[in-house]
């Protein structure tokens, strides 16, 4: 999935060139690149799709130049995950109705590659023989309040895969404390695992009317008609996350407790934990910054640009020529308000 305009990165995520499109680890390949990669070992090239947003495909066709133009999908009107995967889901059926298949975002960081490639091969497994919806789940070290838990049962599992009790969307912070105290909680890491026809039947039970749009298509997927039967689709479509279309109703819901290095990359400050610190913690990109009695601050500005940094604790600072952001990073969530603002004020020229 790599339709996402990634605001709460904003100002250097921006909707004409979002976060997956990104080298925002400063590693020479952007998100997409690297997910792409990592799932080429062990899924056959061809049969790697990339869901994105209309105005991105020449942005994926960019970065992903030896990949197939049909197995770029597009998007025409944002819509969130549910009709994102329910597009990829009724396409796969036309073509091999007995498919397993993985659902992963394209701008996470996985740092422990093999373990992640041996996890999904387990559920793979676990979800082409049981009619089950998978699901990976983080082991939470911090009281998070930007990801969605899962409340597993650890008397009901097998080989490290257990039953789940209970999805919750971003808590707050007290019931975030709880879940973590808790111990049976994970964070939902929005990998998903499952064969085409269970989730077919999941979006039939739990979603009718989306399974009825997509359903409908079933004669136009893989041909010339397929780009206009999906404009019209996501026309009637509602917009609306798996999470809530289907994972918090679904009973045969598993998921594996797993721990792979694993960052959804969704703020700076999970970007702060993921850089090359110095001694005080500052997470400096930028060949002249200079700082004095700062800590734990991520800085991201032009690499000829001289930046001074004094009395700063927990900040972030990040300069993209046109925009200047300067917040602390306790306050971060407020970066979509930030957006808003700009938009209300400024049009769509700043976003």
């Amino acid at each position: 999935m790599a339709g996402g305009i990634g605001s709460r990165f904003w100002p250097k995520s921006r909707q004409k060139c979002p976060k997956q499109f990104l080298d925002i680890l400063g590693t020479g390949e952007t998100l997409l690149q690297m997910t792409y990669k990592r799932f080429a070992k062990i899924v056959p090239e061809e049969n790697i799709f990339i869901v994105t947003g209309e105005a991105y495909v020449p942005l994926v066709k960019e970065q992903l130049p030896d990949i197939d133009g049909n197995q770029v999908l597009a998007e025409t009107a944002r819509r969130n995950t549910a009709p994102c995967i329910a597009y990829m889901t009724y396409k796969l059926a036309a073509k091999d109705p007995d498919a397993t298949f993985v659902v992963a975002p394209s701008d996470h960081l996985i740092t422990e590659t093999d373990d992640f490639l041996a996890t999904i091969q387990k559920a793979l497994d676990h979800a082409s023989a049981c009619d089950v919806l998978m699901t990976l789940g983080i082991k939470p070290h911090r009281p998070h309040t930007g990801y969605g838990y899962i409340q597993y049962d650890e008397e009901k599992g097998g080989d490290n895969i257990f039953r789940v009790k209970t999805f919750t969307e971003k808590p707050q912070l007290e019931m975030a404390k709880v879940f973590l105290d808790s111990g049976d909680f994970l964070w939902n890491s929005g990998i998903f695992i499952w064969n085409v026809r269970t989730i077919i039947h999941a979006f039939e039970s739990f979603q009718p009317e989306i399974h009825h749009l997509f359903q409908s298509g079933k004669e136009v997927y893989f041909t010339d008609q397929e780009a206009a039967f999906i404009k019209k689709t996501y026309a009637r479509c509602r917009s609306i996350s798996i999470d809530y279309a289907i994972m918090e109703y679904a009973t045969n819901v598993c998921v594996i407790p797993s721990s792979f290095g694993w960052s959804d990359l969704g703020t700076w400050t999970s970007l702060w934990e993921q850089r090359e610190k110095d001694y005080l913690g500052n997470a400096v990109q930028g060949e002249k910054v200079m700082i004095y009695d700062s800590e734990n601050c991520m800085v991201m500005v032009p690499d000829d640009k001289v930046v001074i940094l004094q009395g700063l604790q927990d900040y972030i600072i990040v300069d993209t020529g046109d925009v200047l952001l300067i917040t602390s990073m306790l306050e971060e969530q407020q970066i979509k308000e930030f957006n808003a603002t700009v938009k209300r004020r400024n049009g769509d020229a700043y976003l």
